[in-house]
């Protein structure tokens, strides 16, 4: 699981007019960054132009998932991600940061900001938290906890199980044992009273 973009924008009438962005890139070659990272910046834009005020929507693109989210203010947010990373911790993240976002920069430099003149810092802080989403969101972290629960309890059901078949070959051998022992008693009685008469 792994987040590779998380974008602010503001979506105006014609385009989408990105605010400020962090980028992780490093799985990336070296030569590959600058045009991955521009893929992104388009990609976000591209799908928040597309997207209705109000909406949240999970895109597929190639191999990456891109989860939009446009609030009614036309702030929005968009988080590329490979495809197991949860969409529900993404959005979580997306509506937390717009949610700070829009406390900590005035409204009216959005419709005409750019990355180098919005002062937002906490993006690169998030992207690198949100890495792990079983850390980064308690509820990922509990189904987690769940999911090992789970296996636990059933390999001990399997154990149980096995050994319950053990006993149930046990049992079966002790009354094959317990016929033959009392086969072994007549006959040996019968022996026995052949030699006692004489």
């Amino acid at each position: 699981m792994k987040l590779y973009s998380l974008s602010v924008l503001y979506k105006a009438e014609q385009k989408a007019v990105l605010l400020k962005a962090a980028y992780d890139v490093s799985s990336f070659s070296f030569f590959q960054r600058s045009s991955v990272q521009e893929f992104m910046t388009f990609t976000s834009q591209l799908i928040v132009e597309r997207s209705a005020k109000g909406s949240r929507a999970s895109v597929k693109e190639q191999e990456y998932l891109c989860h939009v989210y446009v609030r009614n203010d036309s702030l929005s947010g968009v988080v590329i991600a490979d495809s197991e990373y949860p969409s529900r911790v993404a959005f979580t993240l997306l509506e937390k940061v717009l949610d700070e976002f829009s406390k900590q920069v005035d409204r009216s430099e959005w419709p005409s900001g750019c990355p180098a003149s919005i002062h937002y810092t906490a993006l690169d802080g998030y992207l690198s938290t949100y890495q792990n989403p079983r850390e980064a969101d308690p509820m990922s972290k509990v189904q987690a906890e769940l999911d090992e629960t789970k296996i636990i309890l059933h390999s001990t059901m399997e154990s149980l199980l096995e050994r319950g078949e053990k006993i149930d070959d046990l049992v079966s051998k002790s009354e094959v044992l317990g016929i033959h022992s009392k086969a072994f008693y007549k006959t040996a009685r019968k022996q026995n009273s052949c030699c006692a008469v004489m």
